[in-house]
């Protein structure tokens, strides 16, 4: 494990380099990575609270917030590419420091985990929104729905207070 660490050491020395000598590139990825997850977590939190009034509203409100769902997809996808790819050029920027510190391990964790509770949110939406399902399933769904809302506010929060204390314990 130590070598694969020293080859990869090795290897990103140049933008190890140029980041640590840059103010200019580490204020850009730094930035870039922060704003990314204002946005797209604000879509997403706000989405999960739409959704969560959405749940005590009528079938027409309803339907509303699933085409807002729908629509909100790209936009926190777009932001999650961001953040991964700025993620991934913070962490090149240090490979020894963050691949030994537990805290950068726990943010991978929940940035999956945000993942895998969009993509549960998502099929959901669409199994909703498409319809032709009997009233028990679709009421299964939107209980669905209201787990993966509230897991996404808890992952986005996590994710932001982990990154925090990465930032300040790196």
């Amino acid at each position: 494990m130590m070598s694969l660490l020293k080859s990869l050491e090795h290897f990103l020395a140049p933008w190890q380099s140029a980041y640590s000598d840059s103010k200019v590139i580490s204020t850009f990825v730094v930035g870039a990575h922060v704003l990314a997850m204002f946005i797209g977590g604000g879509f997403a939190i706000a989405a999960d609270r739409k959704t969560l009034q959405a749940l005590r509203a009528d079938a027409v409100e309803r339907t509303r917030q699933l085409f807002e769902l729908h629509q909100i997809h790209r936009p926190v996808l777009v932001s999650m590419a961001v953040m991964l790819v700025t993620g991934v050029m913070l962490a090149a920027s240090d490979v020894k420091t963050f691949a030994t510190a537990p805290m950068f391990w726990i943010k991978i964790a929940l940035v999956g985990s945000l993942i895998v509770n969009g993509g549960v949110l998502t099929k959901t939406e669409e199994s909703l929104r498409n319809g032709g399902m009997v009233a028990d399933v679709a009421q299964r769904r939107w209980g669905r729905l209201r787990t993966v809302s509230w897991m996404s506010l808890v992952l986005w929060s996590a994710t932001l207070i982990v990154g925090v204390i990465l930032q300040n314990a790196t």
